[in-house]
């Protein structure tokens, strides 16, 4: 983009910091960039010179992204009691807010042996805050429906198959993919219904010594399936934990959330329905992380597309449902060269 341009990254700069001296009380300074994500966000870093407190500015192009949905929900999971951004000031027409800081310590910087066991119960405990946010809270939430589930693992097709692996499915494999489309939107319908986060994972919770965590990246939070946040959480895909420690996890999320009880699930229907909900996200994130690398140029996310396709195949030898699936895979993509073994 040309520097000149009215919405270049300088100019946008510019104004930000012309914003930010608008903002009665406060004398900010020293803005550095604190991080990007895989929207057009961007999130600086400053510190007010009266206090020497330190807070987050998010710019976020209005042409591009819209702050409405950031702001209410935030509201939202902070009324529930979890750890939010407290949003400070805003500025629409531009696209700025300014927001209380929750640090530069992502979960993903200190999950090991050691620590998950604390950091995952403080993770777990604020999800299961956000899943008992009353119905009439989350209005106007959308809704994770048949056609949102089916619209994101479409994503799988066009551009993981297609786009990255040159890729194109016959008549046959086609209705292999819509038939278990079909089986995993049903899976995840049938669950019980709570707020999803849909990126609740190691880079998006902060690490904090009080009030852990800090819950980043919540803006595209709709109503859906309990177990959706789980899967971001446990099977994540920026770090691989063993089969047996994520089943312990989730006996001590429905321990703790009282679903097995209240709700009456049978264990083995819940990780079932984790399981689905995972090859539904995950043949997403593939789709994703390829459009990410051709479409806006973040090449480093095709780093993590042999994890999340690993979590895809794991899942499809679990399941004779998922079988049709596994042999697709086969088919045309396990014997890729461009697919690392799994």
């Amino acid at each position: 983009m040309n520097p000149s341009s009215p919405n270049s990254d300088q100019d946008r700069k510019t104004h930000l910091q012309n914003w930010l001296n608008t903002i009665s009380g406060y004398t900010f300074s020293d803005i550095q960039p604190a991080s990007a994500d895989a929207s057009f966000r961007r999130y600086f870093r400053t510190a007010d010179k009266n206090s020497g407190k330190s807070y987050i500015v998010m710019d976020a192009p209005p042409e591009k992204e819209d702050c409405d949905p950031f702001i209410r929900i935030s509201k939202i999971i902070r009324a529930a009691g979890v750890n939010a951004p407290e949003i400070i000031g805003q500025d629409l027409e531009q696209g700025f807010l300014l927001l209380s800081d929750l640090g530069d310590q992502p979960y993903l910087d200190h999950l090991n042996e050691r620590h998950a066991e604390t950091l995952y119960s403080d993770a777990m405990s604020a999800l299961i805050h956000m899943q008992n946010i009353k119905p009439e809270a989350m209005s106007e939430l959308p809704v994770y429906d048949d056609q949102r589930l089916r619209d994101e693992m479409a994503l799988f097709e066009e551009w993981y198959l297609n786009r990255h692996l040159d890729v194109e499915l016959n008549d046959e494999q086609k209705t292999t993919l819509t038939t278990t489309f079909d089986l995993l939107i049903k899976s995840a319908l049938e669950q019980p219904q709570t707020f999803v986060h849909r990126d609740y994972h190691s880079r998006n919770l902060m690490l904090l010594q009080k009030h852990n965590p800090g819950v980043i990246d919540f803006q595209d939070a709709v109503v859906g399936p309990c177990t959706y946040d789980l899967v971001s959480l446990f099977k994540d895909c920026y770090i691989e934990w063993p089969r047996e420690k994520i089943e312990q996890w989730l006996d001590d999320y429905l321990y703790k959330s009282g679903l097995i009880h209240e709700a009456h699930i049978e264990r083995s229907q819940f990780i079932k329905w984790f399981d689905f909900m995972g090859v539904q996200r995950h043949l997403k994130v593939l789709g994703i992380f390829a459009r990410l690398n051709y479409r806006d140029g973040k090449a480093q996310y095709l780093n993590d597309l042999p994890l999340t396709l690993k979590y895809v195949v794991d899942a499809c030898k679990r399941y004779k449902e998922l079988k049709p699936l596994q042999q697709l895979l086969e088919q045309t993509v396990l014997n890729h060269p461009r697919v690392l073994p799994v």
